[in-house]
């Protein structure tokens, strides 16, 4: 209940003095990908380390990952076939930022993000220039593309189709029609049906997967990563939100820390991380600022439903009391019609879990 003090205060600073008053703990939270970076992080937080140590260390499992898609080395390839990567981090006892973003040839960029925020004064670097800052740093260039990306790639690059129905890769004179998955099997006869459902899935509907990672110690400190390989199949050069500091990650000492995983423009048009700080300031639960900035996104769109649906985003936020919560556009449904809400990561202290995201439409 507010006290008269607090109402006269008003809502925002009401609510600076409830979190000043509240006893921190260690919680990690991370997207649904996360479960393997939260029981890290919390590792290196009960052992007295850092929180940037912490969630930067956590991340690093899946941009080692080649089963990850969507993060670091095996990452989905731009339109060229060639892995761009973008990070952001944010420290909350500095207040201080670094970021990434187009780097090519280097798996860790989290890390780097983290060494632009430490070693300079800019808070982002991309393209050409990232990856010179990252190898003066003693960070190896390396082939990113794995072999399951390649051939997710390929397939993508064979399904696309003119009015015609022609691409300049396949349906020629004398080569013969692609337009199944079924027809993969006579192009790809080495690839076992299983891996060629799913490049056919990512060809042609690119997947937008990230990894988000927010920490908070027992002594109230904060600190937040996002890390991504973006878009599936971009422009060369396409940067979203993950490396936007305020849009797919945002960390204030004072109030509380935010990401996002999914689409990544329409986080950008809304500043989302800051925005759902911005709604914790003002005394928000954190799950209700994830579901408010998701409002702002639909509004873009004047609430269009058939327009929503081409596309899904995730919102992730820790207040400093060690309150969270998480949010997704949509509720999808399962095979079966039933409902599915989206997932995001927890670990208390108690081991890693997953628990259900709130939602904002249901199709």
């Amino acid at each position: 209940m507010m006290t008269r003090r607090e109402w006269m205060m008003g809502p925002a600073a009401a609510g600076a003095v409830r979190l000043a008053a509240a006893q921190p703990r260690n919680i990690v939270i991370a997207s649904v990908n996360g479960e393997r970076a939260c029981a890290k992080a919390m590792e290196i937080l009960q052992a007295g380390g850092d929180t940037l140590d912490a969630v930067v260390a956590g991340v690093a499992i899946n941009e080692d990952d080649p089963e990850d898609t969507t993060v670091g080395y095996g990452g989905l390839p731009n339109e060229e076939g060639i892995v761009e990567l973008d990070a952001s981090v944010m420290h909350g006892p500095t207040r201080r930022a670094g970021a990434v973003a187009g780097l090519r040839g280097i798996r860790h960029p989290a890390q780097v993000a983290r060494l632009v925020m430490e070693r300079t004064d800019h808070v982002m670097l991309v393209g050409e220039g990232a990856l010179r800052f990252a190898k003066a740093y003693g960070f190896q260039e390396e082939n990113l593309l794995t072999e399951k990306a390649r051939l997710a790639w390929l397939v993508w690059k064979q399904s696309l189709r003119d009015a015609s129905g022609r691409n300049n890769w396949t349906d020629g004179l004398d080569a013969p029609p692609e337009k199944s998955p079924q027809a993969l099997r006579q192009r790809f006869p080495h690839v076992d049906e299983a891996t060629l459902a799913w490049a056919w899935q990512v060809a042609t509907n690119p997947p937008t997967g990230t990894i988000n990672c927010l920490a908070l110690n027992a002594k109230g400190e904060m600190s937040g990563v996002t890390t991504t390989s973006g878009l599936a199949w971009k422009i060369p050069g396409r940067v979203g939100d993950s490396p936007i500091i305020g849009a797919g990650l945002f960390v204030d000492q004072d109030v509380g820390a935010a990401g996002a995983t999914g689409r990544g423009e329409e986080n950008i048009r809304v500043a989302g991380a800051h925005t759902i700080v911005e709604a914790m300031r003002a005394g928000m639960h954190p799950r209700e600022a994830c579901l408010e900035c998701l409002k702002r996104i639909a509004r873009n769109f004047n609430n269009d439903r058939s327009r929503l649906a081409a596309f899904d985003i995730t919102f992730y936020a820790l207040r400093k009391d060690g309150a969270y919560g998480s949010a997704s556009l949509w509720r999808s449904r399962d095979k079966e019609g039933r409902p599915r809400p989206q997932r995001f990561a927890v670990n208390d202290g108690t081991g890693s879990r997953l628990e259900d995201c709130a939602w904002l439409l249901e199709r």
